[in-house]
This record gives C-alpha cells, structure tokens and sequence, in this order.
C-alpha cells in the first residue's frame, strides 16, 4: 500500500475512533470533567489557584510567549528565504508551518467566540449546602482550550518533517502534546476550562493537520525525492 493511502486509512481510523470515544467518555462538563476538576475546586465553588502566579501569568503569559516566539522564528526564516540564496531550500516547509499554526489556532479561536459552553469558573453556584454547576449559559465562548492551542499548534511539525526527518517529526508531535496537554491542565486548575475542552482542541488541531498534510502530500513526497537526489549526488 502506498504510504499516502496507508496514511489516509490509518488516521481516518483514528480520528473516527478518538472522536467516538470523545463523544462517550468526555462529553462537555460530563462526570470525568466534574471528577477531574474537583480537586481544584473549594466546598464553596471557589477555585484558589484563579489567579496563582505560576498559572496566571508564568503558564499563561510567558509560557505562551515563548512559544508564540518559536513560531515567530519559523516566521522570520520564511521571509528570510526570498532574500537570502542560503535559506530559500527551507521556504516551503518553514512557510507551511508557520501557515498550519496561524490556521489551526484561528479556527480554535473562532469556534470558541462562537461557542455556547461558559467556563468551570464562570458556572458554579454557592448554595447553602455548597455549591451546584449551572450550564445554561447559552453564550460562554470557553470551548475548545484556546490557551491549550498555542502548544498543541507545534503538532504541525510533525506533518512537515514527517517525510524527511523522522527525528525532528517525532520531537515536535511529543512537544507539542506534552506543551498542549500542560497548558490547557493548569487552565484547568484555576477553573478557566474542562479537560475535555482541551482534548478537543487537540483533536480539532489533529484534524486540521491531516486535512492540509493529504491536500499537499505530493509536495511533502516531491521534496523528499529531491533530497535525496541531492544525497546521492
């Protein structure tokens, strides 16, 4: 089987199944949700570590700079490539990625200022007896995770380098998994998210991936082929 067939039929599998179990065991606000966010939680639906340093601003702010300055380096190379002979080979690729992260996290962006679903912070009702979550909120624009897209958005490398550096491929799937599953969990400590919140930004961001990857793998296939080439000669 050809490896762009064998590529379609394993992720559309895959994408199906985690889909069907997202649906199952993650449904928004669901009893894994509650169950998860419960320790960060106080009797009185208060979560204490709102506005902890290390989350509020080390994790949100400075974490998410730093990788907004990673994809703003591939920026930068890519403009830098119709300039200078040295770097022009790296125009497709670092222009890809940087197109994939622009994209992917637009649409995280936009599907959340168009959703319904409201913070865990925003959605707990103190009573007598403690607390209750209210999810009436009809207009909440907290899902999916976008602080969690910032680091799974570095999934993309995995697409780009698939082909022709499996090394450099695998380093950013698991970067940006562990950077993505990292951020969007300390959004959930101070209550500004649900796990599945984030489990569907990755997938959103997954699908997002494979969708452009089989629309341009000939050109990923055509550059691989030409190095090569260049490796024989």
């Amino acid at each position: 089987m050809h490896d762009q067939q064998r590529f379609m039929l394993y992720q559309g599998c895959f994408l199906i199944i985690s889909f069907c179990l997202l649906l199952v065991f993650f449904p928004i606000g669901g009893a894994l949700d509650l169950a998860l966010i419960h320790p960060w939680v106080s009797e009185s639906g208060k979560f204490l570590l709102r506005d902890n340093w290390y989350l509020a601003e080390l994790n949100h702010r400075y974490v998410k700079n730093l990788i907004i300055a990673v994809y703003v380096g591939f920026l930068m190379i890519w403009l830098a490539s119709f300039k200078f002979e040295k770097v022009k080979a790296l125009r497709w690729t670092y222009g890809y990625f940087f197109g994939l992260v622009i994209l992917s996290t637009s649409i995280i962006g936009l599907l959340k200022s168009q959703s319904a679903h409201a913070c865990p912070w925003n959605i707990t009702i103190p009573t007598h007896q403690g607390f209750f979550w209210d999810f009436s909120a009809t207009k909440g624009h907290c899902f999916p995770g976008g602080h969690a897209s910032t680091g799974f958005a570095l999934m993309a490398g995995f697409f780009v380098f698939r082909l022709s550096d499996k090394k450099r491929a695998y380093f950013f799937l698991v970067s940006g998994l562990i950077l993505g599953f990292a951020m969007g969990w300390a959004q959930m400590m101070r209550g500004a998210h649900f796990l599945s919140h984030n489990l569907w930004t990755a997938w959103i961001i997954w699908l997002v991936n494979v969708s452009f990857y089989l629309l341009n793998y000939q050109r990923f296939a055509l550059g691989q082929s030409m190095d090569k080439a260049a490796e024989k000669t």
